[in-house]
């Protein structure tokens, strides 16, 4: 027995695409989004890497990390001065750098010669984050702050929208609709992982979504990237996944990338060291190789 399926997904409807996603609606089969940001072209053959701390710690420690993924083929820096750390309590470690971070990633930017994303939690600080910003990031708390949305599209900045932990694609879609909305087109969609009832680890709190790639490439033509880091919150499974990013499609992928990653101030469990990022862009660009794209600029040895 044939099933009909008379939907485009399992919660977007036709009238979804026509009118209420219009501008991120794929129009016909292969229409993709291509862009380029500080040199680095998105939504081609390439599949750029973000890769850095969770948090901006200390110059010392962005500028060495900048140079060191640099080195080893990442295209963007990757930090956060502002966090949405899930508790309230501070500590002398466990602490947003805030403008002080800001300025230690112009440090990192100007040292490295490597562009940044960082993510922006509130308007009032968007003219700041701006300027050292390639990339604005949105995170998944924040991926229905519209007045947000709104207001970071308006900077002209390429923007990259996480999923929320709990939304559907209609949700995220629907929230890349205010970006597209505002005349910003260079928009990158984020799978940073999904709620459920049970994971595989007690550390663990999301699982990582590897359908909601070729699901969403089927309904939108914007790039998609995936930050296994924070999907699996568990450094063993971050190469895994990544790898399993690349080969599922994803446009580009975010490691959280630390020289000291058992004493990261924030998410210790999750980010990677520099030996073993080097031996990841090495095996993804494998990878990539396989499905006809790459990561590297050349063959790795």
């Amino acid at each position: 027995m044939q099933i009909e399926n008379k939907s485009p997904g399992k919660d977007v409807t036709e009238d979804d695409l026509k009118t209420k996603f219009p501008l991120a609606a794929r129009q016909k089969p292969g229409h993709r989004s291509r862009f380029t940001v500080a040199g680095v072209e998105f939504g081609g053959d390439l599949i750029p890497v973000f890769a850095g701390p969770n948090m901006v710690e200390s110059e010392e420690l962005i500028v060495t990390t900048a140079i060191a993924v640099k080195e080893r083929g990442a295209h963007f820096l990757r930090g956060g001065a502002f966090k949405p750390l899930t508790f309230p309590y501070r500590s002398a470690s466990y602490r947003e750098t805030r403008e002080q971070g800001i300025e230690w990633l112009k440090t990192a930017k100007r040292e490295a010669g490597i562009p940044i994303i960082t993510e922006v939690m509130e308007e009032r600080y968007l003219d700041l984050v701006c300027e050292v910003a390639d990339i604005l990031q949105i995170g998944s708390r924040n991926m229905q702050n519209y007045p947000l949305l709104t207001a970071a599209a308006r900077t002209g900045k390429p923007i990259m929208l996480k999923r929320h932990f709990g939304c559907s694609l209609r949700d995220w879609l629907g929230a890349a609709e205010y970006l597209l909305v505002e005349n910003n087109p260079r928009v990158i969609l984020c799978e940073r992982g999904i709620v459920a009832p049970h994971t595989h680890r007690a550390s663990s709190r999301f699982l990582m979504d590897l359908q909601a790639v070729p699901a969403a490439r089927e309904l939108t033509h914007l790039p998609i990237a995936c930050d296994p880091s924070h999907a699996t919150f568990w450094r063993p499974w971050v190469a895994p996944m990544a790898l399993a990013s690349v080969a599922a499609g994803a446009d580009a992928i975010m490691v959280e990338v630390h020289p000291d990653p058992q004493n990261a101030a924030v998410d210790p469990l999750q980010p990677i060291d520099f030996d073993a990022f080097a031996g990841l862009m090495t095996s993804m660009h494998r990878v990539a190789g396989a499905v006809g794209r790459h990561i590297l600029q050349e063959n790795p040895s």
